[in-house]
């Protein structure tokens, strides 16, 4: 099986992976890869189904439809996310003796970063080897994956040893706020938690720890006078912040991935006044919990130049690091063996960026990240998946669920 990639020209080029499934086929394997054609169509489904964060009603349409697409493998119960969409949580109905203790939890997001209308500019297609749209590998590939992969052990009735649910969040991509709690509690009943985020790389590799995410806002309150008039007698609160972004980008640690970036900046009322106020908001990403405690401490240290000025911290971490813990890697080196019984070659990889899987792993659960779509261009216009990459993945996922 040769990977194709493209470049956003639409020009296809063979990829340096090449992926060859042993003979005989995986009877999973083989089964998915006879449900390709269905697995597109579903995909198809919901990437024309729009879902921004922002819009709760398009989310609720969302929701309706997935709902219905999982009703008939399992139990399908919703629950209000506040000011955003609707959060879905299915258990479904599979094969096995009585269930151990424990649970498996499939964790993925509804809501997109894509505004309604986007399909007109962006629509779905397949060409050139892969599937394109909207959300596409953010993340409505990885939902389409788990729900054929529980079809696949239905209809093989293959058994498994713990009851599987999937909990989809509707505002994943806007910091989970609404869906954290019921993330928290419902995991806390597993003992492994598959993240149907996209993987990294057009390799797909898995993701074992990401970075914690957070963000802090400086304010800084000055005093205003006439800049002309009576310039002395001001107390400048962007020049003061200028002076604290400074010292707050120093906070960088390239060497332990630790990075801190002003990322927006807004201050004063017109070009003639000292201004009394100015403030900024900085993004923060640390792969360690003990990283994040030191950011932590040294933004409440902060001290002003000018001592006319005050300063006001707020903010702080939101999603916690997920590091990589013993339990993660034997989680990776079991879909990683499993990958390599249908001849797919798979590696890990961390990333900068956070999902639901840093809140799962920071209780404690052995979490594997990045099961979803293979391909590129998250939040961009070339987001695409590999079409090649849609069997062995979806296959991965049911072979998790049955030796967990």
């Amino acid at each position: 099986m040769l990977f194709w990639s493209s470049s956003c020209s639409g020009r296809a080029h063979p990829a340096l992976v090449t992926v060859r499934y042993h003979s005989p086929v995986d009877p999973i394997l083989s089964h998915v890869q006879a449900q390709q054609p269905a697995i597109i169509a579903l995909i198809r489904l919901l990437v024309e189904c729009e879902s921004p964060s922002d819009d709760p009603r398009a989310v609720d349409r969302f929701v309706d439809l997935l709902a219905a697409e999982c009703a008939p493998s399992g139990a399908v119960e919703t629950f209000p996310g506040g000011r955003f969409g609707r959060h879905l949580l299915c258990e479904f109905a599979l094969a096995g003796p009585a269930r151990r203790k424990g649970e498996i939890l499939a964790l993925g997001h509804s809501d997109t970063v894509w505004p309604v209308g986007t399909l007109a500019r962006m629509p779905f297609r397949e060409s050139d080897g892969r599937l394109w749209g909207p959300g596409v590998f953010d993340m409505k590939s990885g939902l389409a994956f788990f729900l054929f992969a529980m079809r696949a052990l239905r209809e093989l009735d293959i058994p498994v040893r713990h009851r599987v649910k999937l909990l989809v969040n509707s505002d994943e991509e806007v910091g989970s706020d609404s869906s954290r709690t019921l993330t928290q509690e419902t995991a806390r009943r597993a003992k492994a938690v598959l993240v149907l985020e996209p993987g990294t790389g057009l390799e797909g590799k898995l993701k074992t720890a990401r970075k914690g995410v957070g963000d802090y806002t400086i304010t800084v309150h000055g005093r205003a006078s006439h800049a002309g008039v009576d310039f002395a007698a001001g107390a400048s609160a962007i020049l003061e912040l200028a002076r604290q972004i400074e010292r707050v980008a120093a906070f960088t640690n390239l060497k332990q991935g630790v990075t801190v970036n002003p990322g927006l900046i807004t201050g004063g009322s017109r070009s003639n006044v000292v201004a009394a106020q100015a403030s900024a908001v900085i993004d923060i990403r640390a792969p360690r919990l003990r990283d994040a405690e030191s950011l932590d401490r040294k933004f409440h240290s902060l001290k002003p130049f000018d001592k006319r000025c005050n300063l006001e911290i707020t903010g702080g971490l939101n999603r916690p690091p997920m590091e990589r813990s013993v339990g993660i890697v034997q989680l990776f080196r079991t879909a990683q063996q499993l990958a390599r019984e249908m001849g797919v070659a798979l590696e890990e990889s961390m990333t900068g960026g956070g999902s639901d899987g840093n809140l799962t792993a920071a209780l404690g659960i052995p979490t594997l990240d990045g099961l979803g779509g293979v391909g590129e261009g998250a939040h961009a216009p070339n987001e695409s998946i590999l079409v090649n990459r849609i069997a062995d993945r979806t296959a991965l996922l049911a072979k998790l669920v049955t030796v967990l």
